[in-house]
């Protein structure tokens, strides 16, 4: 419905329509109608105007449309805050057309554009490129790589995702010029086909929307069904046709609980709002509760699992690997500071480094502080801050000025600098991948001082430089050389070409990088596997690299590791494998059939996915729900697998917009961890609503069964519409809705996921302990104070019943104004209504105070009401506020407009013990089922 965007009363039905809320909302509309349809009965059979049917059916309809405005009004916020997204796609482009340089609007560019690129430039379009000076892109939102990528004209793979010559609509430029041509716009960039394929994707409907239509069905065809009953045997006892119409009509409105519709959308709501104060925006309702459903994550790593920024976590010098300090105290970095070794290393680091702090900073903590320059080099230079063996590295290298620099290069992988020394001399500094390094070097610095290089030091450089690959950290080598005196501050440098030594260099250690994880993400982990939620990583990383951030988040704890890079190895694997995990490249999935990676699913519990492109990602989450798995998903850029889950969860900071459009929740600090506070809010809203229901449920049986004793008993009728309408809408709404205040169980993350075909919303357990104990205790206790109330006006219950017949039709007849009492009093007909409509006004106060005490006893599920307390200070105030909205009720004039009467206090006590009852008789209950948890109370009664 493409008017919903321009036109808020579409987008408003459009969204209802959508909702699980629909449902529940055409329930109400329906009982509108039959309302309507009694008072139009009543109207042209009798001649009299029933009010009660009439108001009715015009608080029904109040309630879907104020409901469903609210509805809206959530979700527009929601929108709000994604069109500021908005501002994510590139704007503008500097092209050449004509051999004239213009800017023009992105949108516009067209195939065959040639395109100027720079740094800090948002890519406009798939870009092949024809010319580059130390052009870098960050790749992170397409393949997960967090390291800049370097680009050049230079074809290196037959891979467009993997050459060097090609960079993508929506990634970032970071440093660097470039000049390329554009190669494809629009829907048809590699993102634009990641959004088509997205927009192909239906979405699925989530658990609480099913459970919710389930809960609707049940409701439906039970009302329906008690209403037809009764209506029938209503006409077998001879009733007429349009009584019997007015009874089942009656039972049906009854039957619905008229306040749920919107207990459950603010329950909804409120977790909403929770879940946005932990930068967690939900855009839609029903996703807040999917969390809690969940069985699987699969997550991205970079900028979810880990942070998206490297930093320095080893360096090797004086023979050894240590572990670097990154901390503001630098506590442990006292150990090595001091090392001759270290100092080596640093004043390498500091002048072999382009990087700089962004001016103004200075009173930001270092790791706070914006830097330009690449990732790498930005680590470095905060560690070297950090470290302030030099002092300020602005300042150091002021003191040591630059005389030459050859940047790093792909084809020579290393960068070289020049110094004029402040203690006199120059200083060549060099800096680059580890192996290029070592070769260069027939010297090494040692704990002993400057040692000549042997194959044995050598060989414990590779040792130790394999040591630290293998944690899936990028390794960088740092070598210099003092140059002898023929080589001056005025000595005229050249790169090209070099007139300086570039062998023979001393070699004085390495430093190892990498873009940690969250601190927070080990222990969410953790209680993933406590919750029984599995983890799967599924990144566009190197499998090094995402294995060993999968076992340092816990992700992977198994000793032993599979990696699978091809078809063959995924073959010949074992059909049940429990206490193994295993790698799979992106290559050995894109040949794997269904079936062989639903067994890879269904076997293994530890899993990373690396190298994996966007419909890879979309493959593994259709697998994970074919096993019958609420899925998930989250990532940075992984529209479609976003889509396609139950639940897609997207970045708010690094995420694509194409990601956000898709996903249901946005992470606005991109941390994994924020997710387990959703499962953990999405566990409580589940237990929440069960409790809101189970309470909502139990007064549907006080509210039927005077329906049926009218009918069947032939006595007065003991509880009226508009009390029934008092009690849904007023005395039990405000108790309803605080239970989505709750607090939750102490076991709410020890629970295994539950099970959406057997774990219901609302089971038959829920029906038995509701309308089988609460209920007809409450019922009970209703009858008890209808009876007591008749029998002190002189209508004992023997001259109610009046034999078969029943009093009912003498007691409504307007003709007779001497009806006999039990003493033989007289009873006019306004006497005997005054008297009735006191009677509905006792019993709807019964209710009442019943419902105090099932208010107190949903509050928990299992744990005593003496564990959980009195802390939820919604439920304390609705508590009153019901019983205030009661008093109202009955002791304000003019209330008799409204069929209601002033009741003694008595009359309020003789429901005291049946409220008692139902408090003991739930801690009782309670108790057994933690005693025995195999017991019959947890068989029949645990909902």
């Amino acid at each position: 419905m493409q008017g919903g965007e321009n036109y808020p009363i579409l987008k408003s039905l459009e969204f209802w329509l959508a909702s699980e809320a629909a449902g529940f909302s055409l329930l109400l509309w329906i009982g509108a109608i039959l309302c309507f349809t009694a008072f139009i009965i009543r109207k042209l059979t009798t001649h009299e105007t029933d009010t009660d049917n009439l108001i009715l059916g015009c608080v029904l309809i109040v309630v879907v449309v104020v409901t469903g405005c609210f509805m809206y009004f959530q979700e527009h916020k929601s929108q709000k805050i994604m069109e500021s997204f908005a501002n994510m796609v590139p704007p503008k482009a500097t092209v050449i057309r004509g051999g004239e340089t213009m800017t023009i609007v992105s949108r516009e560019l067209v195939v065959g554009d040639l395109v100027e690129l720079k740094f800090g430039d948002r890519i406009p379009a798939d870009i092949r490129i024809i010319q580059s000076q130390g052009f870098k892109v960050d790749n992170s939102a397409l393949t997960g790589e967090s390291e800049p990528q370097y680009r050049t004209s230079e074809c290196s793979s037959d891979n467009i995702l993997e050459t060097k010559n090609f960079c993508f609509f929506s990634t970032n430029a970071v440093e660097g010029t470039a000049r390329g041509i554009v190669c494809e716009t629009g829907d048809t960039t590699v993102m634009g086909r990641i959004a088509g394929l997205t927009a192909r994707l239906q979405p699925n409907k989530t658990p609480i929307a099913r459970e919710l239509e389930h809960f609707m069905k049940i409701i439906s065809v039970w009302a329906c069904f008690l209403g037809i009953v009764f209506g029938c045997a209503a006409l077998a006892m001879n009733y007429s046709w349009i009584e019997a119409s007015l009874f089942l009509i009656g039972i049906i409105v009854a039957n619905v609980p008229e306040g749920l519709l919107a207990t459950v959308t603010v329950c909804l709501s409120v977790t909403a709002k929770r879940m946005a104060a932990k930068n967690c925006l939900v855009k839609n309702l029903e996703a807040v509760e999917t969390l809690g459903s969940t069985s699987i994550i699969c997550s991205d790593k970079t900028g979810t699992l880990t942070q998206n920024k490297m930093t320095v976590c080893h360096f090797w010098c004086d023979g050894k690997i240590i572990d670097a300090d990154s901390t503001t105290q630098q506590e442990e970095a006292q150990i090595y500071n001091r090392s001759e070794g270290f100092h080596s290393l640093i004043r390498c680091a500091t002048l072999c480094n382009r990087a700089e702090f962004v001016h103004g900073q200075g009173d930001k903590p270092i790791q706070s502080r914006q830097v330009r320059g690449d990732a790498s080099e930005e680590a470095i230079l905060k560690f070297v801050e950090l470290s302030h063996v030099h002092g300020d590295p602005s300042e150091y290298r002021h003191k040591n000025p630059k005389l030459l620099e050859v940047p790093f290069s792909s084809v020579t992988k290393y960068q070289i600098s020049i110094h004029a020394m402040e203690e006199g001399g120059c200083l060549i500094v060099m800096k680059g991948a580890p192996e290029r390094i070592l070769a260069r070097c027939s010297k090494m610095y040692t704990g002993n001082g400057t040692e000549e290089m042997t194959d044995d030091l050598r060989m414990l450089c590779d040792k130790a430089m394999t040591e630290l690959a293998e944690k899936g950290e990028r390794v960088l080598g740092f070598a210099d050389l003092m140059l002898d005196n023929s080589y001056t501050k005025d000595y005229q440098f050249c790169a090209e070409p070099p007139n300086f030594p570039r062998k023979d260099l001393r070699f004085v250690g390495f430093m190892s990088l990498i873009d940690p994880p969250r601190p927070q993400v080990p222990d969410a982990v953790e209680r993933c596997r406590s919750a029984g939620i599995r983890v799967v990583m599924v990144t566009g990383d190197h499998p090094i690299t995402a294995k060993a951030i999968a076992q340092q988040v816990g992700i992977i704890r198994c000793k032993e590791v599979i990696d699978a890079y091809n078809i063959n190895i995924i073959e010949t694997l074992p059909t049940n494998i429990k206490d193994k995990a295993i790698v799979i490249h992106g290559s050995a999935l894109r040949d794997a059939s269904d079936q062989e990676l639903d067994n890879i699913l269904y076997n293994f519990k530890e899993i990373v996915f690396a190298r994996t492109s966007p419909t890879q990602k979309l493959h593994i989450v259709e697998g994970c729900q074919r096993l019958g798995e609420i899925v998930t998903g989250d990532g940075v850029n992984d529209a479609p697998a976003l889509k396609k889950a139950d639940i897609g969860i997207a970045m708010g900071i690094s995420g694509s917009e194409v990601s956000q459009q898709s996903a249901d929740m946005i992470l606005l600090d991109d941390n994994f961890a924020s997710i387990i506070t959703g499962v953990e809010e999405g566990r409580r809203i589940f237990d929440n609503l069960k409790k809101s229901i189970a309470y909502t449920l139990a007064s549907n049986v006080p509210e039927i069964l005077p329906f049926l004793a009218f009918v069947l008993l032939n006595i007065p009728l003991p509880l009226g519409v508009m009390a029934i309408l008092c009690i849904d809408l007023l005395t039990d709404m405000l108790p309803a809705i605080s239970l989505a205040y709750e607090k939750a169980e102490s076991d709410i993350m020890m629970r295994p996921p539950r099970n959406p075909k057997k774990d219901k919303l609302v089971t038959r357990k829920l029906y038995f302990l509701a309308y089988g104990h609460i209920g007809m205790v409450e019922a009970l206790g209703g009858f008890f104070v209808y009876f007591a109330i008749m029998a002190e006006n002189g209508f004992w219950p023997m001259r109610l019943f009046c034999g078969y017949t029943g009093l009912r039709a003498e007691w409504d007849s307007e003709s007779i104004n001497d009806l006999i009492d039990s003493y033989g009093q007289e009873w006019s007909y306004e006497n005997r209504k005054k008297l009735e409509y006191t009677c509905y006004t006792a019993f709807m106060i019964s209710v009442v105070v019943t419902q105090w005490a099932d208010l107190i006893v949903c509050k928990t599920r299992i744990n005593s009401i003496f564990t959980q307390g009195l802390g939820n200070m919604v439920l304390n105030i609705s508590l009153i506020f019901e019983t205030v909205v009661a008093c109202m009720l009955s002791y304000l004039p003019h209330m008799s407009y409204l069929k209601f009467y002033p009741i003694l206090f008595r009359w309020w006590c003789y429901s005291f013990p049946f409220a008692i009852l139902i408090f003991l008789f739930d801690e009782a209950r309670k108790w057994h089922i933690r005693k025995f948890p195999n017991g019959w109370y947890r068989k029949e009664t645990y909902y």
